[in-house]
């Protein structure tokens, strides 16, 4: 409402009082100063926000998260120095020095921070107006109005903003715990490159130093004449062979320890300990067990819970944009100084919007709506998604583990034997010098193998943990936070 039709209305509520007694104007301006101060209360409480407590609240959340990678950030540099690096240890180091997590942080604090924005009335707006001609007037006092209005948007409609800023922020959490899943599953995926690379240069190693033996024994069968000179050529031939195996391994692995620094941020020509040996090859989850592991994948993924924490955002929206046909209040009062009545100078006033063009805020309903429908569809597809990761990673952890037993029970002992038996037979002349050389292929081949089937079991065991929930590469002792 403009200033002059303010003042207008002024004029109406006290028409009246320029015919009637100063004293009954008194009595009745008492009367009517009373409603509106205990109308204008309970408009106040009505719009009042509770985001005060919620902010502060949310926000030593977010504060607390970056404080405990700080804490533990100091035994980073002894973790990576040391003689072994396990690989819970690099995928902590990795959660507390890559840079998305912070930049995932920082992002939920805005959606935070943007909560407290909802908490406050619009700043008020101060007029001043003089009349020019009165300035220096010898006639004319000085002529000036003076205003001070403050809006108040209807009961309810700044606790619908701060709901939907308080769903937002709760995705924005979603959003970051899902960050550190994903950046916990590459690391862990990364550390299973390294152990594969470096396991495979100390088989390729070993099997070096076996066809050294198997070439001396060669040349003594053939210097007692009771061999063929290719069969040392032909050793000769499987080592330049497993030199150049050796080449590309470590290749392979300086590539990915440029990668792992990556995730470390920091530079990538800098060494890295050593993976650890062995793998601890859990009980593999029970197949009755599949219904619960689905619930549980379906409960701690968080990019569910953003999906949904962003249709409640949509449907806040959608509820405050209805609350859009509901009017806002404007109080004011001003002073006109050129009033020839002292007590008509000071003038308190409301004004109401009048929404009365309900096409833009229709749109806004249907917009928020569509929205909710298709964050509440992304649910439910991410729903049924979970569930059958969770089922799939679990058959795939348990075929794993079944082909790691074959390894380790069956298929390295029985390539044992054959190059043991072969090399006896050699000597004994009883089979020639390929029959040496084709089992030594089949043991380094399965040696190889076996290195790369126990990377694949705990990869199998990351990507279930990953579909849990939990954060992969820490044994499941961790789940999102």
């Amino acid at each position: 409402m403009s200033k002059a039709s303010m003042f207008g209305l002024a004029h109406v509520w006290q028409g009246s009082a320029l015919e009637a007694p100063r004293t009954a104007t008194r009595t009745r301006g008492e009367g009517v100063t009373r409603v509106l101060v205990g109308a204008l209360a309970t408009w106040l409480l009505g719009c009042a926000s509770t985001g005060a407590g919620s902010y502060d609240a949310l926000q030593a959340e977010v504060d607390r998260a970056g404080a405990a990678d700080r804490r533990e950030a100091a035994e980073d540099d002894d973790a990576l120095r040391g003689p072994v690096l396990e690989r819970a240890t690099y995928v902590r180091v990795v959660l507390r020095r890559n840079p998305s997590v912070e930049s995932a942080r920082q992002g939920w604090r805005a959606a935070v921070a943007r909560m407290r924005q909802t908490a406050w009335l619009d700043d008020p707006m101060v007029a001043l107006e003089v009349a020019p001609l009165s300035i220096g007037s010898s006639t004319a006092r000085l002529g000036y109005t003076a205003a001070l209005s403050e809006r108040l948007p209807w009961p309810g409609k700044l606790a619908l903003d701060e709901s939907v800023a308080r769903a937002e922020a709760e995705a924005a959490r979603s959003d970051f715990e899902a960050t550190r899943l994903d950046l916990a599953l590459t690391a862990s995926l990364l550390y299973d490159q390294y152990f594969v690379a470096v396991r495979s240069l100390e088989v390729n190693a070993q099997h070096v130093a076996l066809m050294r033996d198997l070439k001396t024994g060669a040349l003594a069968q053939f210097e007692s004449g009771r061999g063929s000179a290719q069969d040392p050529l032909q050793a000769e031939a499987e080592l330049t062979h497993m030199e150049h195996d050796a080449v590309i391994l470590a290749s392979q692995r300086d590539i990915t320890v440029a990668q792992m620094n990556e995730l470390l941020h920091r530079d990538p020509d800098l060494p890295l300990p050593g993976p650890t040996k062995d793998v601890s090859v859990s009980v593999e989850p029970d197949s009755s067990s599949a219904a619960h592991l689905a619930d549980e994948a379906v409960k701690r993924r968080p990019e569910i819970d953003s999906m949904r924490s962003r249709a409640r955002a949509e449907q806040a929206r959608a509820d405050r944009a209805g609350r859009d046909s509901y009017p806002d209040l404007v109080v004011s009062t001003s002073y006109n100084s050129m009033w020839d009545t002292p007590e008509h100078r000071w003038m308190v006033g409301l004004s109401v919007s009048v929404p009365i063009v309900t096409g833009r805020r229709a749109g806004a309903v249907d917009e928020a709506n569509a929205a909710r429908a298709r964050f509440d569809s992304e649910t439910a597809r991410l729903t049924d998604k979970a569930r059958t990761e969770g089922v799939v990673a679990t058959k795939r952890l348990e075929e794993s583990a079944h082909v790691l037993h074959l390894y380790e029970e069956r298929l390295i002992p029985v390539a044992r034997d054959q190059i043991n038996a072969a090399r006896a037979g050699f000597v004994s002349s009883r089979n020639d010098f390929v029959a040496v050389i084709g089992a030594e292929k089949n043991l380094r081949s399965v040696e190889l193998d076996y290195q790369m089937m126990r990377a694949d079991f705990d990869r199998r065991r990351a990507e279930l943990d990953r579909a849990l929930g939990r954060v992969p590469g820490l044994d499941g002792k961790e789940v999102a936070r």
